[in-house]
């Protein structure tokens, strides 16, 4: 994918750049800079980066990669913090624009950064990590190059408090019904039973949450017929172990093969190009916002059979702004679901219910719990 989030030794990977997060002086000290000296060969390199000189602060400049798995590394020399009055955070966006605007000029197809100025500099991991994902997503909203933010291991990598604890909450909201289906069960109910249950639990968790959007139980109870029925009570027969609320299908046992086919709904393809008609959006704006290679957009907007991966309908989906209706509905024509059993996917419906619609962002949150992203891998 054009963006991701590796755990690994940023000497080690294989890029046509690697940032180092430099000393403005032609020395090296420790971290970063020293490991990245001693993997291309401390003594050649250090001869060529004498030869450039001092590095201002928010700059760049390069040498060859010598014994690195590189073309280039990018001496980058990013703020100390002191405090974030004294111009740290525009120093640190300029470090990565320069970078990625110096890698685009000499012609790189992927670079790989740390997290500039987390180490010895002590510049506030979250707040780091904001600007990288900034500067990096607006990059790639007009270039297309692989951009890979590496870190050593979990303490080089921080999220906001606050974000942190406002998905925590919604999980552990989310999970209530989820955990009530564990304990209790649906002893003595079918297969199809079980699932329209699970449905309706779903259902009346979202109107107990949010009745100004989907109307509160009572008012449920007031539409119609419904029989409740406890979770794993013992039934006595067929009609009252049949919840008398659900909504049976429209389609009649006089309607011919040839009537349902015509009438049948639009598939992924067809509904998603005119989600993306409809958002005046342009292909490539609707791909780099998805997190997704130019070649797997082709593939889906000229092969009308293509089989997306869930991954890559959501991260559709984000591009889109789609509200979580418009979402769901989306999966659904590409035979997908989200599930209140799945951390993923409660943790992607928090994003979009909550109108956050970085995907960069969402990435990282999902980064670090240790869950796939969203997007082609």
């Amino acid at each position: 994918m054009p963006f991701q989030i590796i755990r690994h030794d940023i000497t080690k990977v294989t890029a046509d750049g690697i940032v180092n997060s430099a000393n403005p002086r032609p020395i090296y000290a420790s971290g970063t800079d020293s490991a990245i000296y001693k993997a291309a060969g401390a003594e050649q390199l250090l001869a060529e980066r004498k030869k450039i000189g001092d590095i201002a602060v928010g700059n760049v400049a390069v040498t060859p990669a010598f014994n690195l798995k590189a073309k280039y590394i990018f001496h980058t020399v990013g703020p100390v913090w002191y405090g974030g009055g004294n111009g740290e955070l525009d120093a640190l966006a300029s470090c990565y624009r320069k970078t990625l605007n110096k890698a685009a000029e000499l012609g790189c197809e992927s670079i790989a950064f740390p997290l500039i100025s987390t180490g010895v500099y002590g510049f506030p991991k979250d707040k780091a990590l904001d600007i990288a994902l900034r500067e990096i997503s607006a990059f790639l909203e007009d270039h297309e190059m692989e951009v890979t933010l590496v870190v050593l291991d979990r303490s080089s990598f921080e999220l906001s408090k606050e974000l942190v604890d406002d998905v925590k909450q919604y999980i552990t909201e989310h999970y209530v019904a989820e955990q009530t289906r564990e304990e209790y069960g649906f002893h003595g109910y079918s297969q199809r039973e079980r699932e329209r249950l699970e449905t309706d639990i779903r259902w009346r968790e979202r109107r107990r949450r949010e009745p100004a959007v989907y109307g509160s139980i009572s008012e449920e109870k007031a539409e119609g017929p419904y029989t409740e029925i406890p979770v794993g009570a013992p039934v006595s027969s067929e009609r009252e172990r049949r919840p008398q609320h659900i909504v049976h299908s429209s389609i009649s046992p006089k309607q011919s093969l040839e009537e349902l086919m015509r009438n049948r709904e639009d598939g992924f393809q067809p509904t998603l190009f005119r989600l993306i008609d409809k958002s005046g959006l342009t292909d490539p704006q609707v791909y780099h916002r998805a997190n997704l290679d130019r070649k797997l957009f082709s593939k889906i907007r000229n092969d009308k059979n293509y089989n997306p991966k869930k991954s890559t309908v959501l991260a559709l989906a984000f591009a889109l702004r789609l509200n979580i209706d418009e979402t769901t509905d989306l999966l659904r024509r590409a035979g997908y679901a989200l599930s209140p059993g799945n951390l993923s996917d409660i943790i992607v419906e928090y994003f979009i219910r909550s109108g956050e619609y970085d995907l960069f962002k969402v990435n990282a949150y999902l980064f670090d719990q240790d869950l796939p992203a969203i997007g082609s891998f």
